[in-house]
C-alpha cells in the first residue's frame, strides 16, 4: 500500500556512465557504477506534465550530471549554467546579499538532500523563456526584513516571469520579504504540489499580465498563517486547484483577508480542498469563473463564491489525476508536505560540488549526422554487462528495422530527440506466422516484435514503436504482430506511442520464475485483440489506451490478456482512459490467458480510477481457452465514463479496503520508478 502523504515518484532511476566509453564531447567519462536514485529522474504531474511549447513535460536536469553543493558559489555556478544539471543541496546556504535570487536557467533539478537542503535569506528567479525546471525538497526561508506588508523589498522564495514547464514540489517556504511564490507574466505549464507555505503576508500570487494564456495546477499544498494571495489567481486560462489545505489559526496575530481568489478573467476549478478558519475563503471577480466541487469549510466567515460565464473545462482532457477525500486532507497534508528525509539522499552526496559522471550518449540519425545510422547499430555498440546508463538518442525520422536490446546490456535508454513522440518512429511488419528469411521456421509471437527489450533497468522514451503487419493481406497465417516486447525487470516506457493490432504490447519476464516489472506512463497504446498482454507485473499509468477496428472494419476485441503467475501482480491500469472509434459495447477489458492450458497461472487485471468509453462492454471480462475468468483476478475501482458500470456478479468492484492494497506502489514493491 502506498505511503500516506508521500506521492509515488514516477519514473525509473537513471544510472551513471561507465568509464572508458567516449561521451558526446569525445572525452572519456569518469567511471562510476552507482545508480542515480528515483528523485533525480522524477517528472511532474498536472499541467507541468503536458507536452507543449516544444517541451515534453517537466523532468528538470535528468539528462545532465548530478552535483552536490554546500556553498552559494557552487549552487549559483550550476543553477545558472546552460547545460542540464541535477543539483543536490546538502547544507543550509546563506544568500549574500540578503534577498538574492539566483537566476536559474533551463533544464535544472534543484533538490534538497533529505531535510538538510536550505536556502536562507533569498531564493530563485526564473526569467522569460526559462523552462523544464524542478525545485524540490528544499526549505526556503527568512528573508523577512521586519515589516509585515513590505513595500520596499521584493525578496521572494521563488519568482517566475514568463517561464514554462516548472514543478515546485515538497518545499517548505516561509518568512520572506514579499511573496513566497510569484508566478508572473504568462508563466504557464506550472505545477505546485505538496508544499508548506506559511508565516507570510503574501503566500502565492499569480498574474501580472493582461493575457489569459496560463495553465496552472496547484494541489496538496498546506497554506498556513498567511494573510493574502492564497493564491490570488489573475487572468489564468485554466487554474486547477485541488486537495489544498488553507488554515488560519485562531488566536494569532496573523488574520487572513481571503483564501482562494479567482481574479480578472481566470477560469478556476476548485476541488476537494479544506478551508479552516479563513475569512472570505473563496472569492471571485465578476469577470472571472470559479467552479467548486467537494470542498469543506470549517469555522470560515465571509465570502464563499462561485459562478461565472467561462466555458466549463475538465482537467482530465489535459492530464490524469486522482482526488483524495476532502475530510482526509488536513491529516494527509500535515504529515506529507514539505521536505522528505527520503528525497535527495544518496550515499554519494557527501562532498561539496561532488560531480557524478553523466550518462554516456550515443546518437542515431538516418541521414548520417549521428554516430550511427540505425538504432540496432547503437545497441550493438554498448559493451556487454555495461554497469551504468547508456542513452541512445534517436534523431527524428522513420527507422524501418527490428531492434533487440539483449539481456546482457542493462541500463539502456532508447529516446527520441524530437519535440514530439511522433517525430521518431521505429517500425517493422513481422507477424507470428511469417517464415523467417533463413527458412528456420516462423517468428512466433515474441519473435515478431519490432522492438524487444530483454535487459533490466532499461527505458524507452519519447518515440513511436509500430508493427505495421497488414492482416488483410495475410489471413492465411497467424497474425499476432508485436510492436514492443519486454522480457526484463524494472522497465520504463515513458511518453511513447505503441501501435499495432493484435498483440501490440507484450510484457513478459526473463523466465516464468523471474520477476518482471514494467511502468508505463504518459503513453498511448493502440490495438484490438489482447493488445496489452503477458505475465509481467505491469502498471499502465496516466496513459491513453486506444481501441481500433479489426482488419475487416468490424469492432470486437480485448484490451488485456494477462497470464500472471500465481502469487504475483498482473496488469494495473490506473488513472488512464480507454476508448476509440469503434462500436459501442464491442470491447472487453480483458480475458484470462492460461498459456498452453497452464492451470498454475492466476491471471490478474485491475482497472481503477480511469475513464472508460462507450466501447467497453457492460460485462467487461471474458473467458479464454476454457478457463472461467471468475476463477482468476479481474476487478475495477471507481472508474467513470459511458463504459463504466455498477458492481454485479459479472462486474466485480474492489472495496475501499481492497483498493488500498492495489495501488501503484503495491505493484512495484521496492522499486520506485520515475517517468522522467
Amino acid at each position: 500500500m502506498a505511503a500516506i502523504g508521500i506521492p509515488l515518484a514516477l519514473g525509473a532511476a537513471g544510472v551513471l556512465a561507465y568509464g572508458g566509453l567516449p561521451g558526446t564531447d569525445g572525452q572519456s567519462r569518469a567511471s562510476a557504477a552507482t545508480a542515480a536514485p528515483a528523485w533525480a529522474t522524477a517528472t511532474a504531474d498536472g499541467f507541468a506534465s503536458v507536452d507543449a511549447l516544444g517541451q515534453n513535460g517537466t523532468y528538470g536536469g535528468r539528462d545532465g550530471r548530478t552535483v552536490t553543493v554546500k556553498t552559494l558559489a557552487d549552487l549559483e555556478k550550476y543553477a545558472t549554467a546552460s547545460e542540464p544539471y541535477v543539483i543536490v543541496v546538502a547544507a543550509a546556504i546563506d544568500m549574500d546579499p540578503v534577498g538574492k535570487e539566483i537566476k536559474v536557467q533551463s533544464n535544472k533539478t534543484i533538490i534538497g538532500s533529505g531535510t538538510s537542503g536550505q536556502i536562507v535569506g533569498g531564493g530563485f528567479f526564473l526569467g522569460q523563456g526559462v523552462h523544464n525546471v524542478i525545485i524540490r525538497n528544499l526549505t526556503i526561508r527568512d528573508a523577512y526584513q521586519g515589516v509585515w506588508n513590505d513595500k520596499e523589498h521584493d525578496y521572494d522564495g521563488i519568482q517566475m516571469d514568463g517561464a514554462h514547464h516548472v514543478w515546485i514540489d515538497h518545499n517548505d517556504i516561509r518568512h520572506m520579504a514579499d511573496g513566497l511564490i510569484d508566478s508572473r507574466k504568462d508563466t504557464t505549464y506550472l505545477t505546485v504540489s505538496w508544499n508548506k507555505l506559511s508565516q507570510e503576508n503574501k503566500a502565492f500570487g499569480i498574474g501580472w499580465t493582461d493575457n489569459v494564456t496560463a495553465d496552472i495546477t496547484i494541489h496538496h499544498n498546506w497554506i498556513r498563517e498567511t494573510e493574502q494571495r492564497n493564491p490570488s489567481t489573475d487572468n489564468v486560462a485554466h487554474a486547477h486547484l485541488y486537495n489544498n489545505f488553507l488554515e488560519d489559526v485562531a488566536g494569532t496575530d496573523i488574520k487572513s483577508s481571503y483564501g482562494n481568489y479567482s481574479r480578472g478573467r481566470t477560469n478556476m476549478l476548485l476541488e476537494n480542498s479544506y478551508f479552516q478558519g479563513l475569512t472570505n475563503p473563496v472569492v471571485r471577480d465578476s469577470t472571472a469563473t470559479l467552479v467548486q466541487r467537494g470542498n469543506v469549510f470549517s469555522g470560515t466567515t465571509g465570502k464563499n463564491e462561485s459562478g461565472g460565464t467561462g466555458a466549463a473545462w475538465d482537467p482530465k482532457t489535459y492530464y490524469s489525476y486522482t482526488l483524495d477525500k476532502t475530510a482526509d486532507v488536513p491529516a494527509l497534508l500535515r504529515s506529507g508536505v514539505g521536505p522528505r528525509s527520503s528525497l535527495g539522499t544518496t550515499a554519494t552526496t557527501t562532498t561539496t560540488a561532488t560531480t557524478k559522471a553523466a550518462a554516456t550518449t550515443l546518437t542515431v540519425a538516418a541521414d548520417g549526422s549521428g554516430q550511427y545510422r540505425t538504432v540496432q547499430a547503437a545497441v550493438d555498440a554498448v559493451p556487454a554487462n555495461n554497469p551504468s546508463r547508456v542513452v541512445i538518442s534517436v534523431k527524428p525520422g522513420t527507422y524501418r528495422e527490428v531492434v533487440k536490446v539483449p539481456a546482457n546490456k542493462p541500463h539502456v535508454t532508447i529516446q527520441g530527440s524530437g519535440g514530439s513522440r511522433k517525430d521518431t518512429t521505429i517500425v517493422y511488419g513481422n507477424a507470428a506466422g511469417m517464415t523467417k528469411p533463413d527458412g528456420s521456421g516462423t517468428y512466433g509471437t515474441p519473435g515478431s516484435a519490432t522492438l524487444s527489450v530483454q535487459s533490466d533497468d532499461s527505458q524507452v522514451r519519447n518515440l513511436t514503436v509500430t508493427n505495421d503487419f497488414d492482416e488483410s493481406k495475410h489471413q492465411d497465417i497467424a497474425n499476432q504482430a508485436v510492436a514492443l516486447l519486454t522480457q526484463a525487470d524494472r522497465i520504463v516506457l515513458d511518453g511513447v506511442i505503441v501501435n499495432g493490432d493484435q498483440d501490440t504490447l507484450e510484457l513478459e519476464t526473463a523466465a516464468k520464475d523471474k520477476l518482471g516489472r514494467v511502468y508505463i506512463a504518459n503513453s498511448y497504446v493502440a490495438g484490438n485483440v489482447d493488445f496489452v498482454f503477458g505475465r509481467a507485473t505491469v502498471v499502465v499509468d496516466k496513459s491513453v489506451i486506444t481501441l481500433k477496428k479489426r482488419w475487416n472494419g468490424t469492432s470486437a476485441g480485448y484490451v488485456t490478456a494477462p497470464s500472471t503467475p500465481a502469487g504475483r501482480r498482473g496488469i494495473l491500469i490506473n488513472r488512464s482512459s480507454i476508448g476509440g472509434d469503434v462500436s459501442a459495447a464491442s470491447f472487453f477489458l480483458g480475458r484470462n490467458w492460461h498459456p498452453g492450458g497452464d492451470t498454475t497461472v492466476d491471471p490478474q487485471t485491475t482497472v481503477r480510477n480511469s475513464t472508460l468509453g462507450a466501447a467497453v462492454k457492460s460485462t467487461p471480462w471474458s473467458d479464454m481457452g476454457g478457463f472461467s475468468w471468475k476463477d482468476d483476478r479481474f476487478a475495477e475501482y471507481q472508474n467513470t465514463g459511458a463504459g463504466a458500470g455498477a458492481a454485479s456478479a459479472n462486474r466485480p468492484q474492489l472495496t475501499a479496503a481492497q483498493a488500498a492494497d492495489q495501488e501503484v506502489a503495491d505493484w512495484l514493491g521496492d522499486w520506485t520508478p520515475s517517468a522522467g
